[in-house]
């Protein structure tokens, strides 16, 4: 999801991870870095080199055709399920118990 709004370097990615999840959730970049080699590898993830603010360059990170389809599945399968008027009304009731 970090990069659905386009590229970013690690140190980014991680940190839309935190403020994101309101910091419920951390990652260590060696995590990232291998899910992202892993992603990379099946061809849903890409990067391309650039300028680092200060130092050498970084990679910039970002999904493939393969990685925005993949992305819109998992949505569909794993998070609009939530926004069922059914699901919804039994998340609500949940609420008042």
């Amino acid at each position: 999801m970090a990069l659905k709004d386009g590229k970013k370097y690690v140190d980014e990615i991680k940190l839309f991870i935190e403020i994101e999840s309101k910091y419920t959730m951390q990652c260590e970049e060696q995590s990232l870095y291998r899910n992202l080699r892993k992603l990379h590898h099946i061809g849903a993830v890409d990067f391309e080199s650039g300028k680092g603010h200060k130092g050498p360059e970084r990679k910039y990170y970002y999904l493939t055709a393969l990685g925005n389809e993949l992305f819109t599945r998992f949505v569909e399968r794993n998070i609009q399920l939530f926004f069922n008027s059914k699901i919804t009304k039994l998340l609500k009731m949940e609420e008042t118990l």
